[in-house]
């Protein structure tokens, strides 16, 4: 039986945010707890708006920044978070003024030289700066090899340089902050097929091999995948590890 493939990239800014993975509430609960105070929280290149999102539950005020005018005009709104067009490098935050400084799968197109002096100047003492990113998804070893073989073999000279960085768990960043250890998270949530396909079309790779192909490889793997997963309503779990670095300012 052939299942009907959608086409994803031609979906709305919202609808491209809604088939991205959430991060978990144990995260933002843990990152508030160890700040001295909850006052001022910097959610750096915030993208939709996400992490900024679940931070103004712990904090009395979020920024959130982010260096795409697009991305600020699409970003959720709340009341307790302000959204600022504004690089990673230079923001308009005030001297030794935030409390928690979060950089969610994003910290790999930084200046990071740059960057750590704008988090020298802005992070009180004692202070945080959180940084994570999540690797690969995991369902079950069958889908898990097709999804592997899209990635590896048929996207790999198609991703960014910067994607080594995130492979490595962000693991060779350094900041001249104290650096402390974090505790192990995960990301899943149950997803039917539909969302699965849709995530997996949110690549950037997938973007630039059908550009360069004329064909969504993503499609070339659909039916592959839609046979291992039964009815396409049902939903599985899908985990992705997540890597969490922090650092505290003395």
């Amino acid at each position: 039986m052939t299942i009907e493939f959608k086409d994803y990239f031609s979906q709305s800014s919202d609808a491209y945010h809604s088939y991205r993975p959430g991060y978990p509430d144990d995260l933002f609960s843990y990152l508030s707890s160890i700040t001295n105070s909850n006052e001022l929280a910097w959610d750096c290149a915030t993208g939709s708006g996400q992490s900024a999102l679940a931070l103004s539950n712990h904090f009395s005020e979020v920024i959130g920044t982010d260096a795409s005018k697009n991305q600020i005009e699409n970003a959720k709104s709340k009341d307790g978070v302000t959204y600022k067009v504004e690089a990673a490098e230079k923001t308009s935050l005030k001297n030794n003024s935030v409390d928690l400084i979060t950089v969610a799968q994003a910290l790999h197109w930084f200046d990071i030289d740059a960057f750590s002096a704008e988090v020298l100047r802005v992070l009180k003492s004692q202070g945080v700066l959180a940084v994570w990113t999540y690797g690969l998804l995991n369902i079950n070893p069958q889908i898990n090899n097709i999804i592997n073989h899209l990635y590896g073999s048929m996207l790999d000279q198609y991703w960014p340089p910067e994607r080594k960085i995130v492979e490595q768990g962000y693991k060779n960043i350094q900041f001249p902050l104290q650096k402390i250890e974090a505790p192990l998270f995960q990301m899943e949530t149950n997803w039917d097929l539909s969302q699965l396909i849709g995530y997996l079309c949110t690549w950037s790779a997938v973007k630039k091999y059908e550009a360069d192909k004329g064909v969504n490889p993503v499609e070339e793997k659909h039916e592959k995948i839609a046979g291992l997963w039964g009815d396409p309503q049902q939903k599985l779990l899908v985990q992705w590890p997540l890597t969490l670095k922090l650092w505290v300012k003395q």
